[in-house]
């Protein structure tokens, strides 16, 4: 079959990128062509709504909280700050469709591809203002009488609260019941959709989790390096993260490494160190994985990756990108015991060990059910 993949835009997101390789690369593995369908942010901004956008961070920014900036970078030096994730782009995550900037050009560009099906996933791409124009996300383009499958893979609101304004709660109900079959990503997310869409959806892996370490070592190549054997990959840097950092490399006595731009890019809209900004490739990111001896993160798919390389983790919950996720992913695979914060330090033994034969057999049986349910979606 002829399968469209509609997920988040691809930018500097490790996870993001990184999912949407593993479901491409799997359904191509199954004898289907998939193709990427590049929904992507409007690049028109007005000065209006740049300066309203800066205003309203700001604002944030005096109250504790951060948020990425980067949407309102300019687009030339967006590329330039993800040089080295576009490169894994344009030879990893082929073939791709061309840029969709509007419903308009999205609805044209799907009739011109004849796709057999749609699939919407994975990643947060049902959390409202993470992805472009959130109807879209629930096949809002397609018409009624369209004979495309629509399916989502591993779709995730982010938490387990719900963001949907009531308005856009009875569009997104409307359009859902069209599925031909629903997959979500978080156990939490199963009652989101009975409770709000009233349609039933099942549980299945992150399509990450559908490759093995072997299939990433493949992208890595010859990039490995010898930085470290305590991999930090914190995406909110805060001084308790920072000390909790610490503190786990002196009992464990490890080196920490990092694998992340020298500087936030919202720093470079600051100050303009644009250099510092830049992401590194993402076959490092990948191998600071296969390299360390134990990963310390904020990140859901750190911990997807840490366990996908059977390396030793602990999780700092990240309340403000949502809890559920790393609840729902933790259970699955019975290592809830890695979610620390600040106040459990003392009583936890860094040196504990997981046992990983356990881990990986339920691995092996939640990739036969995952795509199960891929394979009988496309029947």
């Amino acid at each position: 079959m002829r399968i469209g993949i509609l997920t988040q835009p691809l930018y500097c997101n490790y996870g993001g990128l990184l999912q949407c390789y593993a479901l491409q690369h799997t359904l191509q593995r199954m004898g289907h062509e998939a193709i990427v369908v590049r929904r992507e942010w409007n690049r028109q901004y007005s000065f209006k709504g740049a300066y309203i956008y800066y205003v309203k961070h700001i604002v944030k920014m005096l109250m504790g909280k951060r948020e990425s900036w980067h949407y309102y970078v300019a687009q030339e030096k967006r590329d330039y700050i993800a040089q080295n994730t576009y490169k894994f782009i344009n030879k990893h995550i082929i073939p791709y469709s061309n840029y969709c900037y509007s419903t308009e050009e999205l609805r044209n560009e799907v009739e011109r591809l004849q796709l057999d099906a749609i699939i919407v996933g994975s990643d947060q791409v049902w959390r409202p203002h993470y992805s472009p124009c959130q109807p879209n996300y629930f096949l809002d383009f397609l018409p009624l009488d369209s004979r495309i499958k629509r399916i989502s893979y591993a779709a995730s609101f982010g938490g387990d609260d719900w963001l949907f304004s009531p308005e856009l709660t009875a569009q997104c109900s409307k359009l859902l019941k069209r599925f031909d079959a629903v997959s979500v990503r978080e156990q939490s997310a199963i009652g989101l959709c009975k409770k709000y869409f009233n349609v039933d959806a099942v549980q299945v892996l992150d399509p990450t989790m559908l490759l093995e370490s072997v299939d990433y070592k493949v992208i890595i190549g010859s990039c490995s390096k010898d930085r470290g054997s305590l991999f930090c990959y914190i995406l909110d840097r805060t001084e308790e993260k920072n000390n909790i950092i610490k503190k786990i490399a002196e009992r464990v006595g490890k080196k920490p490494f990092e694998s992340m731009p020298e500087l936030p890019d919202e720093v470079y809209n600051l100050y303009g160190k644009i250099d510092k900004c830049i992401y590194p490739p993402v076959e490092d990111w990948v191998s600071a994985f296969m390299e360390a001896d134990m990963v310390v993160t904020d990140s859901f798919h750190g911990t997807v990756f840490s366990i996908i390389f059977n390396k030793p983790f602990w999780v700092v919950g990240n309340e403000s990108r949502g809890m559920a996720r790393f609840q729902s992913l933790l259970s699955m695979y019975g290592l809830e015991d890695r979610l620390i914060t600040a106040k459990s330090l003392q009583e936890i033994d860094f040196n504990t060990t997981i046992k990983w034969d356990s881990v990986n057999e339920k691995r092996r049986m939640l990739q036969v059910k995952s795509k199960e349910f891929i394979t009988k979606a496309l029947l």
